[in-house]
């Protein structure tokens, strides 16, 4: 069977209640997670938050005591932001083991470092804990994921040259996004010789499902490529990547991205060209470039669900305001127009958007 370089990301699992993300639908997850398995993936990656904290159990019950350790790879994180004093890593790591049923991880990251984060890493001792680890074998392989300016990711690189790998946000629409700096970020990581683990390349799903005028385009250069195809291809064929993370909910995504990640891709001046007039055209539709992680309601005192919202009204902008989108959106629960203006979930948010004015946004395009 050929080995793969994608990794399946454990934050987007397949529920059986779509408004809980903690209702993770284990007898479809554990078929997917062994047809993963079975066809040449090995790579799974979790964090502490994810599914409400019921990812990484998840991961154990589906493959960590189904399948043999030599069978898979676990890749886990350090929730940072929930770190208070140096004693809060060991208890958290450990915790983390048991979760995920090993005795070691093969990679393990401090998760989502940005400017703040980093000075609070490196006065807590997180960079010092990640080598202790490393020392007694508890892990393999040490890194960070990063959602800041490259200008941080330069000094972390060259501050901390031990790590030995960095997960970045690449994708084709975020390439020259001047908030997420993702051509940037790359250019710097691949300067430092780092190998790069790609999380979100296809935007949270989003460009698995592009708008038709942007659809023909792709189609005319390669009609049997599929949008997720296009945009798996996009990141694979950057020197330096080693591993394209993409969350999988559905048996058919599973197989159709394990046989395009197994395909040798390069993509020529005509496949560039496409998607520049792609990244134009859905760039033009996109009213709200939400990734749908949901680190903004983590800590939402209304319990918003913010990237639902910012889904629909990113439908809204592609479809019109239908009468299925307003039926979704009776459903949601706490409305946008319940936020209290806290902004905890703009300084959680990994993209830096101005959420508490996109939630004011929202409110009027579905409540007047």
């Amino acid at each position: 069977m050929t080995e793969t370089n994608l990794g399946f990301g454990l934050m987007r699992l397949p529920c059986t209640n779509g408004a809980d993300t903690s209702s993770i639908d284990m007898p479809l997850f554990t078929c997917l997670a062994d047809r993963f398995l079975a066809d040449g993936g090995h790579y799974f990656d979790t964090a502490y938050p994810y599914h409400n904290g019921k990812s990484e159990t998840a991961f154990r019950e589906a493959v960590a005591l189904r399948h043999s350790r030599e069978s898979f790879t676990i890749t886990d994180k350090m929730p940072v932001w929930l770190v208070k004093k140096t004693e809060d890593y060991s208890v958290l790591f450990e915790e983390q083991l048991k979760r995920c049923g090993v005795c070691h991880f093969d990679y393990y990251w401090l998760h989502a470092l940005n400017a703040q984060r980093y000075t609070q890493q490196k006065e807590l001792g997180g960079f010092a804990f990640l080598e202790k680890l490393k020392d007694e074998g508890k892990i393999l392989h040490t890194g960070f994921s990063f959602h800041d300016k490259a200008a941080v990711l330069e000094q972390i690189l060259t501050e901390q040259p031990q790590l030995e790998y960095v997960q970045l946000q690449i994708n084709y629409i975020d390439w020259e996004n001047p908030a997420v700096e993702s051509r940037k970020c790359y250019e710097v990581a691949f300067a430092h010789h780092k190998p790069i683990i790609v999380m979100e390349p296809l935007k949270g799903g989003c460009l698995g499902n592009i708008p038709q005028k942007a659809e023909e385009v792709f189609q005319a250069v390669h009609p049997d490529w599929s949008d997720a195809q296009w945009a798996l291809s996009f990141v694979r064929s950057l020197p330096g990547i080693f591993m394209v993370l993409s969350g999988m909910n559905e048996m058919s995504q599973v197989e159709t991205n394990l046989k395009d990640c197994q395909l040798p891709v390069t993509l020529g001046n005509e496949e560039q060209d496409a998607i520049a007039t792609v990244r134009k055209i859905i760039n033009d539709t996109i009213a709200i470039p939400c990734t749908g992680c949901g680190y903004c309601k983590e800590g939402c005192p209304k319990h918003i669900n913010i990237p639902s919202l910012f889904s629909l009204r990113n439908d809204v902008a592609r479809y019109s305001l239908i009468p299925g989108l307003r039926r979704r959106y009776g459903m949601q629960g706490s409305k946008p127009s319940d936020c209290i203006k806290c902004h905890r979930c703009e300084h959680a948010c990994p993209q830096h958007l101005p959420i508490t004015t996109l939630l004011e946004e929202t409110a009027k395009v579905f409540e007047n």
